[in-house]
């Protein structure tokens, strides 16, 4: 890296002094149970957090009117934002000498599952062999707290970014997005933008599109004694599913594949994610919906995906059995966001990997996601090169959700060697 050798252990040494307030912060954090429409209480926290740190403070509720026609926009999945803010913590320099930097993450958590199922309850922060248990520890409140550690160490040597650098606690990454496009909409922009997603400290180059689509079918009721009078809802959507299967096979088929997916072994999947019909047990459900999730390559525009699933639905319906006299709705709600890449040379991935390897001793991996994130605003719509750097965990959406508390360190180290680098330092 381009900063002097004893800075850079200094830094590193900062950071590492923070572990015990950095796990301080994501134990806090985790308590926070943010699951959608919930996620007020972590974020006046993360607010509280941000000012500590001599940031200027912005909070702010999503405006659909400003963003509903902007690219990238996802319909919600519920209509209420009043009280659900984005909070931001804004850095401005004395003199701005360096390049500016976007950290984002997203303090929304995916719902928990079964309680029982937990070993502990999900909402109630336990460490155990060197990792942070509960839900949202890896995804990716882990990754919050990194991003702060890394600024504060900073401070802790008498330093700041000598470049704008914003903080941002973001809202709904788990099935819109809208958070981060309120962002773009109120004008925050950056030279670069790193999001500490939990991949395990290697480097996104790319990631897939997401769509989220339901399904409503009508079928025709009749009495157990003669099923075949009727069209059985439940049996017809699985029918239905079956043939969006055909789909997911045709574009993981090798020739259809984007570049960075040439060798994953199954990079595109749709699921199943719910399913609700009949009203009793003996009759003949008559109607049933499906929530499907549906991964797509960048490129692909939403258009072309929603064209390519309507046209197996309708020929589903034409041709299946199960399907003869169904009546079918499709509905679009949640994602709708496109896949995108990043150049494995721009210049923010160069400073990452020199970061990465000048603290972990070891090349970064590069990773082609099959998931979704937040960086697909900046890359896209906001002019902005971005990447997902983030910490090791593991039960992510799952059961036992965990975080490897080593690596939130070594993120941190990372993050506060490529801010140094890359906005410059001055005293504060």
């Amino acid at each position: 890296m381009s900063l002097d050798p004893a800075l850079s252990a200094d830094i590193k040494n900062a950071v590492a002094s923070l572990a015990d307030e950095g796990t301080v912060l994501l134990a806090d954090l985790v308590r926070e149970g943010s699951v959608l429409g919930e996620e007020a209480g972590a974020q006046a926290l993360m607010a509280e957090r941000f000012a500590d740190m001599g940031l200027d403070v912005e909070r702010f509720e999503v405006d659909l009117a400003a963003i509903r026609d902007l690219p990238g926009f996802s319909p919600p999945v519920i209509d209420v934002y009043k009280g659900r803010e984005n909070v931001v913590g804004r850095h401005v320099p004395k003199a701005a000498t360096g390049k500016s930097l976007i950290l984002n993450g997203h303090i929304d958590v995916v719902p928990t599952g079964p309680e029982a199922l937990w070993t502990t309850p999900p909402f109630v922060p336990r460490i155990e062999d060197g990792k942070l248990y509960g839900r949202g520890a890896g995804d990716m409140k882990a990754g919050i707290a990194a991003y702060c550690m890394a600024f504060d160490a900073l401070a802790r040597l008498g330093l700041q970014p000598a470049a704008p650098v914003y903080l941002q606690s973001v809202i709904e990454e788990e099935c819109t997005g809208n958070g981060a496009l309120a962002c773009l909409a109120r004008g925050y922009r950056a030279d670069a933008a790193i999001i500490p997603e939990p991949f395990d400290q290697s480097l996104l180059i790319a990631q897939l599109g997401v769509m989220w689509l339901s399904v409503d079918l009508v079928g025709k009721p009749a009495h157990v004694l003669d099923t075949s009078a009727g069209t059985n809802a439940i049996e017809a959507v699985y029918a239905l599913f079956d043939a969006l299967r055909g789909v997911e096979a045709a574009w993981n088929a090798p020739g259809f594949r984007h570049a960075c997916y040439r060798d994953h072994k199954h990079p595109v999947n749709f699921n199943l994610g719910r399913i609700s019909g009949g009203e009793w047990p003996s009759s003949v459900p008559c109607a049933a919906s499906i929530d499907v999730r549906v991964g797509f390559y960048p490129g692909m525009s939403i258009s072309t995906v929603k064209q390519a699933l309507e046209v197996a639905i309708a020929a589903a319906v034409a041709e299946r059995p199960p399907l003869r006299g169904a009546q079918v709705k499709i509905r679009y709600k949640g994602f709708q966001a496109e896949g995108c890449a990043i150049d494995p040379q721009d210049p923010l991935l160069v400073g990452l990997r020199r970061a990465h390897e000048a603290v972990s001793g070891k090349p970064i991996t590069e990773l082609a996601s099959t998931a979704t994130t937040d960086a697909r605003f900046f890359i896209l719509y906001g002019d902005t090169p971005a990447t997902c750097y983030g910490p090791r965990a593991g039960s992510i959406h799952g059961i036992d959700e965990w975080v490897e508390l080593s690596t939130v360190i070594e993120v941190a180290q990372v993050l506060a060697l490529f801010m140094a680098d890359w906005c410059g330092v001055e005293r504060r």
